[in-house]
């Protein structure tokens, strides 16, 4: 499914004359959303769709009683407001594609979705922040560490954890990563991210990762170990291990959360609290523990809006000056 149509009014024959430059106009278009993106929306499209053709319904255009069924009966099958939400959104975007109107904002179909997501209630259930004491059992429960003898795949568990920490990364920007993206410096390392999901435009960030002052757990000496003991000079940066100590392909993004839960487990820590975003959110956090001010926590995490570093901070500030504390309880 397209997210975005290219349209030309125009006759048949014009059409044909300017067919392949209309066909790349189609597909820039459809580079419009991240890669992401377009899957969810594919998916969420496909299966509403298929639940319309199941009840001889029409999905395209699909009627304000269609959509307001469909919200009733994901809700009633557990579906959280947020995956609805996505749906209308991926429904909406099929129909603008077509050139069609959509129904989601009907009146009917508005009010379904915000009964159903009073009903249920819209709090998320959120990855925990895994924050620099979290980080620092992570790793020091890594096989052969603590011992000084790591294995390939601790070093480069330990590189992932600390780098994906102390850069705030996404996981889909870690395991993007090459080794020319990568700059060595007197004063830290210089990653540089190419694009992200606040960079469609791939105009690139550069992030500075400082010398951290316990060993273990520095950035730069991580990546360091990391790469010299797997022999990797080009190319990508985190790899697959497997269990011979034989380097393989990039990481998927999948990797990287089951790497942070597996670390988490090892460390004796709830590893189902846990996830790729953990590393994110720690940094986030512990930098408004120790008084980082907000626009150096933004800066580093390449968040464009106030809004989830503030979550972040009132978090991390909850018993900072707490009206509760000291008044004789």
């Amino acid at each position: 499914m397209e997210t975005t149509t290219v349209v030309v009014a125009d006759t048949g024959a014009a059409l044909a004359r300017i067919a392949p430059e209309l066909e790349a106009a189609r597909a820039y278009a459809a580079e419009s959303h991240a890669p992401r993106t377009r899957e969810a929306y594919r998916y969420q499209w496909q299966t509403f769709a298929a639940w319309c053709e199941a009840r001889q319904l029409e999905a395209l255009p699909a009627e304000p009683a269609t959509l307001a069924a469909y919200i009733a009966g994901r809700t009633d099958e557990g579906w959280k407001p947020a995956s609805v939400a996505l749906a209308l959104t991926a429904i909406r975007a099929a129909h603008r594609a077509a050139g069609l109107e959509h129904a989601a904002n009907h009146p009917a179909v508005v009010a379904v979705q915000k009964g159903a997501r009073r009903a249920v209630g819209t709090v998320q259930r959120r990855a925990a922040p895994a924050v620099v004491d979290e980080l620092r059992a992570m790793v020091g429960a890594l096989p052969g560490l603590a011992d000084g003898a790591p294995t390939l795949g601790a070093l480069r568990d330990r590189a992932l954890l600390v780098v994906g920490f102390a850069g705030a990364f996404r996981r889909s920007e870690l395991v993007a990563l090459d080794v020319a993206d990568v700059t060595d410096t007197a004063d830290g390392l210089v990653v540089t991210v190419r694009r992200s999901k606040t960079d469609q435009e791939g105009a690139g960030v550069r992030v500075g990762l400082p010398f951290g002052g316990n060993p273990a757990t520095c950035p730069v000496r991580a990546v360091r170990a990391w790469l010299e003991a797997a022999g990797i000079t080009t190319g990508a940066l985190f790899r697959a291990v497997d269990r011979h100590g034989h380097v393989g392909e990039r990481l998927a993004g999948a990797e990287v959360a089951r790497i942070v839960k597996r670390s988490a487990a090892r460390a004796g820590l709830d590893a189902s609290r846990y996830s790729g975003h953990s590393l994110r959110a720690g940094l986030a956090t512990t930098a408004a523990r120790a008084g980082k001010g907000d626009r150096a926590i933004m800066a580093q995490g390449r968040w464009n809006s106030r809004g989830m570093v503030d979550r972040y901070v009132r978090e991390a500030r909850l018993f900072a000056d707490n009206a509760a504390a000291g008044v004789g309880l």
